[in-house]
């Protein structure tokens, strides 16, 4: 129960007590209170006069009075103008901490019932992935596991654009210029070097604007089924594959289903001849066939050519009424950049006007740009920032600053390696993720590898002191010794990748009543008990930004409660097992969220 369903039950027996009226706690106004006043959660009371007959000053006293005399969970009240603000008791808070750090499931929402299909990446197979790639897998992959947080069962999807113009210029560029090359013979990963090729066919078409011309027809060979053509692709989009799947790997990307153009490009042809009888579409005197949306304050959409070949949209409508039809979904999520804004407005238009009722519960997360300080980056001019090379990059900084730190000594080779992955692979992570989908973004690898401020080495470096600390207290690989346990009074038992404490689990942790909480102990309990709300609100605005953010603030919070609080040299033996119990739960709770970012958190730095 939250703090505010608290509050509200409360609040009902109060008025009922007090007036003799039945009124239901979730019709009860109950929000935080403004920092201006004392108090941690305010009723508000006007719509109660009606039955009161009382001032809201008076109502508000009348009710407070009653909750503090009767709920030793309320400690104090101040009745302003109609707003009642409650203070919440030391009781309260241990309740709550006791609660939390209990539950092995703390903030998983429940099951929703719903299934959501997220699609993201969706890369074209004529060069490797680049940090606007990265950005999209990166969101894809934390509103997926976010939504999963929500109680949503989800399926990740990509669609693999394997086919068309594009895919064919790397292909003629390979068979004029590359000599037979192979990622083998040249040492490159696949997906560089049919990169290199579309870079090399945009320099060969600035030089002879015809070739454009030997483009098209290799393609319509293609479609034709023929064999060299089609063998030539296989075998370059293989390469592309091969580096897709180590990139992804190294990301962390991973995908429960995938299509491919290739296999989809021809589905929407039996929609658009549907359009036609239900006079959805019209054709034009040439054979092609259009979506007139200008009543809808859009343009004309062609939805197939002349020559009866399909465009981009005519796929990604037969892509979505296969996919709702075969899935059963709720709701489709489209991770993709905003300049397709316009396209995905003209999609559901179009499936509305078909007759699905469903169309309404496409999802288009449109995402803003990464720029660098240079500006924005150009695929055929080859001025992107590759993903591979950005990764290493961000290993190299890792690196240089953990050196630089000179705390690694006792790590062997191995494991500074695994760290230094961990760091610049989080450092890249939170960075992208701890800004709204919605904004362009400016990225620098420098400002996201400091280990200070609002960045993912400074959580990774707190969850590192965390564990450190219990560590030294006797909690080693998440068991507490037995002497330890004898004489601290902690919890055995759990898994320590599971357990909010970082503790194993047979029993249940006791706060204790003699155990008061210290007004910056409270103040953790409070950030770590918003945790659940924190995942519904980012679930529903698909901003991973809200979980990214919500680390940051209780990674910052125990940094100062961990200055100003004595842990491991507490005399009070009680007190000493609520506060190892407290910061092992802060670091399981870092630990939950910062894993729907995909990002994992040392436990030495």
């Amino acid at each position: 129960m939250t703090p505010e369903s608290f509050i509200a039950a409360k609040a009902s027996e109060a008025i009922k007590a007090i007036y003799g009226a039945d009124v239901e706690a979730s019709t009860l106004q109950v929000g935080v209170t403004r920092k201006e006043f004392e108090g941690d959660f305010t009723l508000v009371t006007f719509p109660l006069l009606r039955i009161t007959r009382q001032s809201p000053d008076a109502t508000g006293a009348a009710i407070g009075e009653w909750l503090v005399a009767n709920c030793p969970e309320i400690n104090a009240f101040n009745s302003v103008k109609g707003f009642l603000n409650l203070s919440l008791s030391n009781l309260y808070w241990s309740k709550v901490f006791e609660a939390m750090a209990n539950d092995a499931d703390f903030g998983q929402l429940p099951s929703t019932g719903r299934r959501v299909m997220v699609e993201f990446s969706s890369p074209n197979t004529n060069k490797p992935l680049h940090l606007g790639h990265v950005r999209n897998n990166l969101l894809g992959s934390a509103v997926s596991d976010l939504l999963k947080a929500a109680g949503e069962e989800v399926i990740k999807t990509t669609l693999v654009n394997d086919r068309g113009v594009h895919i064919c210029k790397s292909m003629y560029a390979w068979q004029k210029r590359f000599n037979g090359a192979t990622p083998e013979s040249t040492g490159k990963k696949g997906d560089h070097l049919v990169g290199d090729c579309y870079v090399e066919y945009a320099k060969m078409e600035k030089e002879n604007p015809s070739v454009l011309d030997d483009v098209h027809r290799m393609l319509v060979d293609w479609e034709a089924g023929d064999k060299e053509v089609r063998d030539l692709w296989q075998r370059m989009n293989q390469w592309v594959f091969d580096g897709f799947d180590q990139t992804y790997k190294a990301l962390g990307i991973s995908f429960d289903k995938t299509y491919y153009e290739h296999d989809t490009y021809l589905l929407g042809k039996e929609l658009v001849q549907e359009g036609l009888r239900k006079g959805v579409f019209v054709q034009d005197p040439d054979g092609s066939v259009w979506c007139d949306l200008t009543s809808d304050g859009l343009d004309r959409k062609i939805v197939q050519r002349s020559d009866g070949t399909s465009v981009y949209i005519t796929q990604d409508l037969g892509t979505a009424e296969r996919r709702f039809a075969e899935n059963n979904l709720d709701s489709h999520v489209y991770v993709v950049g905003n300049e397709q804004d316009y396209h995905f407005q003209v999609l559901k238009l179009i499936l509305a006007k078909l007759g699905f009722d469903w169309a309404s519960r496409i999802y288009h997360l449109s995402y803003g740009m990464v720029e660098l300080p240079e500006g924005k980056m150009k695929s055929r001019e080859g001025t992107v920032v590759d993903a591979d090379d950005l990764i290493e990059k961000m290993y190299e900084e890792a690196k240089a600053t953990s050196e630089e730190s000179g705390k690694l000594a006792e790590m062997s080779e191995e494991e500074k390696d695994r760290l230094y992955h961990m760091i610049g692979l989080g450092a890249l992570k939170y960075f992208i993720l701890k800004v709204d989908p919605k904004k362009t973004m400016l990225f620098d690898p420098k400002e996201s590898i400091d280990f200070n401020g609002n960045t993912g080495p400074f959580i990774q470096y707190t969850h590192a002191r965390i564990c450190s600390i219990l560590r030294k207290s006797g909690v080693q690989d998440g068991v507490p010794h037995k002497e330890t346990v004898a004489a601290r009074g902690l919890v055995n038992g759990g898994d320590p990748s599971g357990s909010l404490g970082g503790m194993k689990r047979s029993g249940s942790f006791r706060c204790g009543s003699s155990v008061q909480l210290s007004q910056k102990e409270i103040r953790l309990v409070k950030i770590l008990n918003s945790y659940p709300q924190k995942v519904g609100e980012a679930a529903a605005a698909y901003s991973p930004a809200v979980i990214a953010n919500y680390c940051y603030d209780l990674a910052k919070e125990f940094n100062q409660y961990y200055h100003e609080t004595q842990i491991l040299k507490e005399p009070d033996q009680d007190v000493l097992g609520m506060r190892l119990k407290l910061i092992g739960t802060v670091a399981g709770v870092l630990r939950k969220a910062m894993n729907i970012l995909g990002i994992e958190l040392p436990e030495r730095m």
